[in-house]
């Protein structure tokens, strides 16, 4: 049974870095792994693409003939896609039921909000027997303005009740957050979603553009009593929108920083779990070097060790890796002889330096280009 990471989220949210680094790492703990293209906009990928959807739809054409602007352009070509399935299903069963599937999807927010094409196309995954898991990329810097953060629960909230599939929500860039002002409470506030109506003084704060008392040294006060609720116009709207999500109970967030092998892990160790991968047969979760790397005593990071890894001791953290890898090279010259590793992650080939060429990729070109083309 195949299994596959449908990868959604807004522009900038780190998609196709994402699927560049998972693709990389995958490889490097000997998982057999493609990556699919579906956004027809993404004309520059920075990962081999197995299958690519700009082969059977790209987008100057439509744009022209259709009279269209790159949004409207994106959903005709999920649209043409939809419609034209059978291109997609030939694509696939040439990669084999033992390849795991990566889907980089478009990065407008209607197609997974309302848009119904992309959502179909999943289903007819589902029917092809691909076992899929949604991840929904956001940026991390939506921490930094408590509109923002509200804003990405709303949006991560509704492609979960849109798309009806297994569903991982990830706060990408995480290694970002110590080059923002500082957060008015811990990482763990935001990660598990509790307690929203502590955001209502700041919401209120924010756009008055003042600091709510208690909040300036960056402290979480949960132990203590809610604020009242500031005397507003909005305070009813915001009070209603924290409720909503808090009512629902479906939003969490895993946390990634691309560049990190320990992080990548841990992220690829959720969606094992979420997805069914680590309950599979022989060619599912028994990659030998996976089972070493991820038994139960190996990795482990929760949400307090990625507030001190990225946020509190950083630098120290930072200063300390660069010792590792330093004594870690100097002992791998000396020859065969070269100790014993307590990390289950260190001296697998191709692991170290996992995404090292990826630092630029944010900034490369990624114009849109819209050529439509016959299925072949």
């Amino acid at each position: 049974m195949p299994f596959a990471q449908l990868v959604i989220g807004p522009p900038g949210s780190g998609k196709s870095t994402y699927c560049d680094g998972m693709h990389q790492f995958m490889s490097a703990i000997g998982r057999p792994v493609s990556v699919v293209n579906l956004d027809p906009a993404n004309d520059k990928t920075s990962y081999p693409a197995a299958v690519d959807v700009r082969d059977l739809v790209t987008l100057d054409e439509i744009m022209e003939a259709e009279e269209l602007g790159p949004n409207g352009g994106v959903l005709y070509a999920l649209e043409e896609l939809e419609h034209n399935f059978e291109w997609l299903e030939k694509g696939l069963k040439e990669l084999g039921d033992d390849e795991y599937v990566i889907f980089d999807c478009p990065g407008q927010v209607e197609v997974f909000t309302h848009h119904s094409s992309l959502r179909n196309i999943f289903f007819r995954l589902q029917k092809l027997g691909y076992r899929l898991i949604v991840l929904h990329l956001t940026d991390s810097f939506v921490l930094t303005q408590p509109s923002l953060y509200i804003s990405a629960l709303l949006l991560a909230l509704r492609s979960m009740l849109q798309m009806e599939l297994p569903h991982l929500n990830v706060l990408t860039k995480i290694d970002n957050l110590i080059n923002y002002p500082s957060l008015p409470f811990n990482l763990d506030f935001y990660t598990e979603v509790h307690d929203l109506q502590y955001l209502l003084p700041l919401l209120d704060a924010e756009r008055s553009g003042e600091a709510p008392p208690g909040h300036e040294d960056g402290d979480n006060d949960s132990e203590t009593e809610p604020p009242e609720e500031p005397p507003s116009k909005f305070a009813a709207l915001n009070s209603a929108i924290v409720d909503l999500v808090q009512d629902f109970s479906l939003v969490g967030f895993e946390t990634l920083a691309v560049e990190d092998k320990e992080s990548m892990a841990m992220l690829l160790r959720a969606i094992d779990r979420a997805s069914g991968y680590v309950f599979g047969s022989a060619n599912g979760a028994n990659d030998t070097v996976w089972q070493v790397a991820m038994r139960d005593d190996a990795v482990t990071m929760d949400i307090r060790d990625v507030q001190e890894r990225w946020i509190d001791r950083r630098e120290e953290y930072d200063e300390a890796e660069r010792e590792k890898w330093k004594a870690e090279g100097d002992e791998w010259k000396r020859g065969p002889e070269r100790g014993n590793h307590t990390d289950p992650m260190e001296g697998i080939e191709g692991l170290d330096g996992l995404v090292g060429e990826g630092r630029g990729m944010m900034g490369r070109d990624s114009g849109i280009k819209i050529v439509r083309k016959p299925p072949s």
